[in-house]
């Protein structure tokens, strides 16, 4: 049978990630892609001496490691970069000056070589990030993606088929974390040292705000538990400096935030199972990656009959391979864009006039 290789690029943060994945030339293909290649180069370590992302130095360090990144993907894959069938880069959301570096390389990969080019939204490659490894395709479930910058809940009936339930109405549930975390003098990235540090608390030592819960919609807010946070802090220490903070005290802190956070997620999420009946819920997205999300994700669902469908823990945070896995099915559904169509920082994946602009690019090569 016929093969697809596709070249993934992912730019769209501090992450520069290049994955090579290839599959039956096929839709109606049950075979699971096989992903020859996976190599990300993060930028965690420059970033953090800012206490967070700076836009123009993660712009820089793209231009500087993309290169080698393809480089060593197509090693590893055993391959040379023009050997590949189809290019996809991140179009969106994202910064923009770092959106460019992936995006114009896929670009120029594509003119050299005359194959196409796909433009990939971010966040539909967290969402389809689950299914990489399943030999069943893309089933219809609903969706979580918990990032650093989004947190939306997607009724997902088949690939390209979304509908918006609900989403963050300010901060998203990872930058909620990464925030709170630089409160407490926690180093960047601030959500996994939270989830640390929470495992040794006692997540009903502080009574913190769930927002809401009782409003009958999809939409959840973790802005007012951000700031409830803040204004805790000066009530456990004179100084207000959270370096003052007991270690119990601060492990207690981290775990009361943690829950309020989790409780929000489940709450919603079973809101949403409901009113769609879905059986299955796929979670992704950098948040996906905590512990204690997953185990009490996990035991919702084994109380109400749901399937929990998880990403491998390589494909939560930033990657490429779920670029190159939207790719692959945005070219087998014969999807592909032109050389000159933008970047969007803002990009949505169901706004209705987003949708109309993207599908005018769709053609053939």
């Amino acid at each position: 049978m016929k093969e697809i290789t596709v070249l993934g690029i992912e730019s769209s943060c501090d992450e520069t990630a290049v994955a090579i994945l290839c599959a039956p030339a096929s839709t109606g293909a049950r075979k699971v892609p096989t992903l020859l290649s996976s190599v990300i180069s993060t930028q965690i370590a420059l970033h953090r001496q800012h206490g967070g992302v700076v836009p123009e130095l993660a712009s820089r360090n793209h231009s500087v490691d993309l290169p080698r990144v393809i480089r060593e993907a197509c090693r590893q894959a055993g391959i040379e970069p023009g050997q590949a069938d189809a290019y996809a880069a991140t179009s969106g959301p994202g910064l923009v000056a770092a959106l460019l570096v992936g995006n114009t390389t896929a670009k120029a990969l594509a003119l050299t070589t005359g194959k196409p080019f796909i433009a990939v939204n971010h966040l539909e490659g967290h969402m389809l990030s689950p299914f990489i490894t399943s030999d069943e395709g893309i089933i219809p479930h609903l969706a979580l993606v918990v990032s650093g910058g989004h947190t939306l809940y997607i009724d997902v009936q088949s690939f390209g088929n979304y509908r918006l339930l609900g989403r963050s109405l300010d901060d998203a549930a990872g930058e909620a974390f990464d925030k709170v975390g630089k409160m407490l003098g926690l180093p960047y990235p601030g959500g996994p040292e939270i989830d640390k540090l929470a495992a040794q608390g006692d997540s009903g030592a502080f009574n913190l705000p769930r927002a809401l819960l009782k409003d009958p919609g999809m939409n959840v807010s973790f802005s007012g538990l951000k700031t409830a946070v803040l204004y805790t802090l000066p009530k456990l220490t004179p100084s207000g400096n959270p370096a003052d903070l007991p270690e119990q005290t601060l492990c207690d802190l981290c775990a009361s935030f943690q829950q309020a956070v989790i409780d929000t997620l489940i709450t919603k999420a079973l809101r949403g199972l409901r009113s769609t009946g879905h059986q299955s819920l796929a979670l992704s997205g950098g948040v996906s990656c905590n512990q204690a999300l997953r185990n009490q994700l996990q035991a919702t669902c084994n109380l109400h009959g749901i399937r929990l469908i998880l990403p491998s823990p390589a494909f939560t945070t930033d990657n490429a391979a779920m670029i190159a896995f939207a790719g692959l099915h945005h070219a087998l559904h014969g999807h592909h864009h032109p050389l000159d169509c933008d970047v969007d920082p803002n990009l949505k994946l169901t706004d209705e006039s987003n949708r109309s602009k993207q599908d005018k690019y769709i053609g053939n090569h």
